[in-house]
């Protein structure tokens, strides 16, 4: 296995937007390296504890490594946080003071060639974040109906060529699967007209995402899981998340918001009857930016975004 590289980003705004209390419980939902959670786990008292959850193998393993100083304040748990609250209830917490998500896909997910997530590398269609699942990127490109493979680009990569992308796909299906990211590549490249191969970055960008997405139910586990995690908080207590495209933000930005102002009534009612009650408060009205230091040293931060939403119980 190659060494596990991952740069946190926003790491100082995160910790800090977390407020971390040095008695609390913490959980990071997507531990990674376990960058976010060593400056957590380094804030904590000997009463403090943090869960970390990944559902990567080599991730599992290097936050081992990384925490293992803290070992004694540290859970880990290989599993998707959108079983988190279930996870959580095996350990007996029923609540904790904080929550970190960082949805970007690791450097290393990125440069292990062989874990098929790089449109630059040529190695086997794969992209799952958790190899013990069996859907693959393969599957999605060779067994999806043109229709499906369209509305997959155009909704998870907003990819205006959708449609000549999964048409070129599906004719190279009458002959042979398509089975490397060397030979998707390719086919994306070619069935994008010319003029625009070269518009914001590698033609296949987009394409590549909109299929990460899907093999890992990225979206959807998402959207599920935002508002059992701020039921988990206590008063006070913070969800960090920091998204890199615009459909996570958009999701993220939407449960704060529902959290926030959950009335259901009608405009003109003079006052509420639904009885939906807020649950707490956004606190970044616009989302937390890289500073401009951070994305020179670290371009893959460019399109970070992190929102927090504070729990406030009303008494």
């Amino acid at each position: 296995m190659m060494e596990f590289r991952h740069t946190s980003v926003l790491l100082r705004e995160t910790i800090d937007s977390l407020h971390v209390r040095p008695d609390g419980t913490y959980v990071d939902g997507t531990l990674g390296g376990g960058g976010h959670a060593l400056e957590v786990c380094r804030l904590l008292s000997d009463k403090g504890r943090l869960i970390g959850i990944d559902q990567d193998g080599d991730a599992i393993a290097a936050a081992q490594d990384r925490l293992k100083e803290f070992k004694d304040r540290v859970t880990i748990l290989r599993s998707n946080y959108s079983a988190m609250v279930t996870e959580l209830e095996q350990l007996g917490i029923t609540s904790v003071d904080g929550i970190l998500l960082d949805l970007g896909v690791s450097s290393h997910q990125l440069d292990d060639a062989e874990r098929g997530f790089a449109y630059r590398a040529d190695a086997p269609l794969d992209m799952r974040m958790d190899t013990r699942q069996t859907l693959t990127a393969a599957d999605v490109i060779n067994t999806y109906s043109e229709q499906e493979l369209a509305r997959i680009l155009r909704e998870y990569g907003e990819e205006r060529f959708a449609g000549r992308i999964a048409g070129r796909i599906v004719k190279q299906r009458e002959t042979r699967k398509v089975e490397t990211t060397g030979e998707l590549a390719d086919l994306i490249r070619n069935a994008i007209p010319a003029k625009y191969r070269n518009e914001k970055g590698h033609p296949a960008k987009r394409s590549f995402q909109a299929i990460r997405i899907e093999v890992n139910r990225e979206l959807e586990v998402l959207q599920d899981s935002l508002d059992g995690m701020i039921d988990l908080l206590n008063d006070g207590g913070r969800l960090c998340v920091i998204t890199f495209h615009s459909l996570e933000d958009r999701i993220v930005k939407q449960a704060f918001r529902r959290n926030e102002n959950p009335c259901t009534c009608p405009p003109e009612f003079p006052v509420c009857v639904c009885g939906k009650k807020p649950k707490g408060r956004t606190l970044t009205r616009k989302p937390i930016l890289p500073t401009e230091e951070e994305t020179e040293g670290n371009s893959r931060a460019k399109s970070a975004k992190l929102r927090v939403f504070e729990r406030v119980i009303q008494k």
